[in-house]
């Protein structure tokens, strides 16, 4: 196996595809969560805890719907493809939008998904699940109900913690385009995502334990990876890192997953839509070209940026892009997926850095063999960079888990009870 310190050199030349759906690209979105009336107003709690920049305080809350019990909760797991064995509890769900920061820095509102368990009151266990890719704004967990995006943040609440799902920067509720795969802004978004549950909290009967066991799955690895780095650094006045899970992530982009999608080692269009996904978002941030037709072939230079506006659907954007990678990318395209330099390879430093800490809470890392849209090599990376800073983090192979024909989304959706098992166990070991 190449050496970390090789693979962090050659990462800084070799662009990441960034890299991992979460299978709505492929499905399409699901029924869209009805609303009820809106149950707050100015989070006030929220403001008086995180005072600069006004960053996890509460704007708005509204109650989504209510699971009155195990019944109602493994009748929604089921209808998204997921096991039921950890169910305990019925959840009441809620959508927080919140105050929070863009990708630059500058004051923005985002929103997200938060799920309590109904029978547990008083102080709970915290859970933040990051969710995977999605191309539609509709795309994230306070957006959809009985669907795959939302169904692991469900989970968590129906065993009895308070659940988490931040649904990003220009997701949900958010304005603007989506930063995909830009780590701090994923990081900035969930962070704040958990103070304003926080504050909203007690509203429900609840309050939040100080530790945080985090995961999330795909895109949302990388994200889990940079909360947890987060909660241990201290950024947070209240709260800390007490276990970290990722799924399936994509975390060595330029030692691995880059050059198993170039090289046709990973499903083919998936890869085009990641690879089309990757020049639209980083070129908003990094400025990787002036016009589209320096890297986009024809007719798709017209059209491929529109489609990572948010309002397109995942079945939109595959039926919008071709079959391979030739097809889309000029000679120029290509060459900037293989050789990024200025800031696109700065951008690269912070993105591929998500393994190269180490945390003192419990990890684990969880992964499919067979994933054909992130390559297994990114979990070996990750645990390679982990234990060359001191940290044990066994690997978990779920086996073959096909969820919709997918490896990649089925590793989520088997990884899901194992997480709140183990989730549990750390927790009863803790009160013992």
């Amino acid at each position: 196996m190449t050496s970390a310190t090789a693979r962090r050199t050659r990462s800084r030349r070799l662009l990441p595809v960034a890299a991992v759906c979460c299978g709505l690209l492929l499905t399409g979105p699901a029924a869209v969560a009805a609303t009820a009336p809106a149950v707050s107003g100015r989070g006030a709690r929220a403001a008086e805890a995180h005072p600069a920049a006004g960053r996890g305080t509460l704007v708005h809350a509204e109650r989504l719907y209510t699971l009155p019990g195990r019944g109602a909760v493994a009748a929604e797991l089921r209808a998204a493809g997921f096991p039921v064995d950890t169910v305990r509890h019925g959840v009441v769900a809620y959508r927080l939008i919140y105050r929070t920061v863009d990708a630059h820095g500058r004051p923005t509102t985002a929103s997200g998904l938060f799920m309590v368990p109904r029978g547990a009151g008083g102080t709970v266990p915290t859970v933040s699940f990051a969710h995977g890719t999605g191309v539609h704004k509709d795309d994230a967990p306070s957006m959809k109900r009985r669907s795959f995006v939302s169904a692991s943040v469900l989970a968590h609440a129906a065993s009895g913690a308070a659940a988490v799902g931040p649904d990003y920067l220009g997701m949900g509720k958010g304005p603007g385009p989506h930063p995909w795969m830009d780590v701090p802004s994923e990081t900035t978004a969930s962070l704040d995502m958990l103070r304003a549950a926080r504050a909203f909290a007690p509203r429900t009967g609840h309050r939040l334990e100080r530790e945080v066991q985090v995961t999330g799955f795909s895109q949302g690895a990388s994200a889990a990876l940079g909360l947890g780095r987060a909660l241990e650094a201290g950024e947070d006045p209240w709260f800390r890192l007490g276990a970290l899970a990722p799924v399936s992530g994509a975390y060595d982009f330029g030692g691995a997953e880059l050059p198993a999608l170039v090289a046709g080692r990973l499903e083919p269009k998936s890869s085009v839509v990641y690879a089309a996904y990757t020049m639209v978002a980083f070129n908003r941030l990094h400025h990787l070209y002036d016009r589209p037709g320096e890297v986009f072939r024809a007719p798709y230079a017209d059209t491929v940026e529109a489609l990572f506006d948010g309002t397109h659907t995942g079945p939109e954007v595959m039926a919008s892009t071709p079959g391979t990678l030739d097809e889309l990318l000029t000679e120029n395209g290509r060459a900037l997926l293989t050789h990024p330099s200025g800031p696109f390879a700065d951008a690269l430093r912070t993105t591929d850095a998500v393994c190269d800490w180490a945390p003192e809470a419990p990890v684990r890392l969880y992964m499919a063999t067979g994933d054909e849209q992130a390559t297994t090599v990114n979990t070996e990376h990750c645990r390679s960079d982990l234990a060359r800073n001191g940290v044990d983090a066994p690997v978990i192979d779920m086996g073959p888990v096909d969820y919709q024909g997918s490896r990649h989304v089925g590793s989520n959706v088997a990884a899901t009870s194992s997480l709140v098992r183990w989730f549990e166990g750390l927790r009863n070991m803790r009160g013992n």
